[in-house]
């Protein structure tokens, strides 16, 4: 393999006291590992808006990361989403991942607020005239659910670069041909921007086959195999979980790919044992005699 790849992480805000205990355990775990940024999800219509602002403000206070702040666009009105995105730009936040959203409630398809941004390529030209964001947006290797066709889908991410963006972010996906393929069509289409592939351990095969069922995600035959009799047995699923994901890094990383994004799910270990796979080592932690 070449020189070791630039890497990312994607956490959520923690609900609880315990839940943000273990939360900020993980984010200093990862933060050895100096990723380029950490992002944090924001809730549909601002449903976490204050979590997340207590939160990234935090993040933005220590010297060893790079927060990015998540904002969607769905169900709010223009004004609403512009004055969020000025007020983190005003606190010092640089990175936005601009991403379209859903529908709040259970809408199946999505509606556009009547007074907001139409998809995301209105949002992410709205963000640019803000302030100067380092922007990233979402890709479909498999295609969006919503698009008309895999080059009407393909048509969209290049408006949203166009529009401004730096980077793609994918989905997450376990087959690595998919998103192969997509970076070679996504290239010959004049896509020139960095393609950074979303990467999600599995930490509870169960839950990742009910969100992969929501999201129109591929769960493969035989990844399900190797999960399969493994309920209960904690030990060998880390494992397994383990494995697979270093199996799937090490494969994009001898394709040429020089970014990951890692789902963290708020857990350190299988994010952490990925990229040490990759070659990203740690910065020692200075010690006391050391200070």
């Amino acid at each position: 393999m070449g020189p070791a790849p630039a890497i990312s992480f994607e956490f959520f805000p923690p609900a609880t006291e315990r839940a943000e205990a273990s939360f900020w355990t993980a984010v200093d775990r990862l933060a050895t590992l100096q990723p380029s940024f950490v992002s944090l999800t924001y809730g549909a219509c601002g449903s976490t808006r204050d979590r997340n602002d207590r939160i990234l403000r935090a993040l933005l206070r220590r010297e060893d990361l790079i927060p990015a702040a998540h904002i969607t666009c769905a169900g709010m009105a223009r004004p609403e989403v512009d004055a969020l995105a000025a007020d983190w730009g005003a606190a010092g936040i640089r990175r936005i991942v601009a991403l379209r959203g859903d529908t709040p409630g259970t809408a199946t398809q999505f509606t556009p607020h009547p007074d907001g941004y139409r998809n995301a390529v209105e949002f992410v030209a709205g963000l640019r005239r803000i302030a100067e964001f380092d922007i990233s947006v979402a890709a479909y290797p498999e295609g969006h659910p919503d698009a008309a066709s895999p080059a009407a889908d393909l048509d969209h991410l290049k408006r949203k670069i166009e529009a401004g963006a730096s980077r793609a972010i994918t989905q997450y996906f376990f087959d690595p041909e998919p998103f192969l393929r997509f970076r070679d069509r996504a290239a010959a289409a004049g896509i020139h921007a960095p393609i950074v592939p979303g990467v999600l351990p599995i930490v509870d095969f169960a839950k990742v086959l009910e969100l992969s069922r929501r999201c129109g995600a591929t769960v493969p035959a035989w990844l399900a195999a190797r999960f399969a009799g493994l309920n209960g047995d904690a030990e060998t699923s880390a494992l397994v979980a383990a494995a697979t994901t270093v199996e799937l890094c090490r494969r994009l990383h001898s394709e040429g790919v020089e970014a990951f994004h890692f789902y963290t799910l708020n857990r350190a270990a299988l994010p952490y044992a990925a990229c040490r796979s990759l070659g990203v080592m740690p910065v020692p932690v200075p010690t006391e005699e050391a200070a």
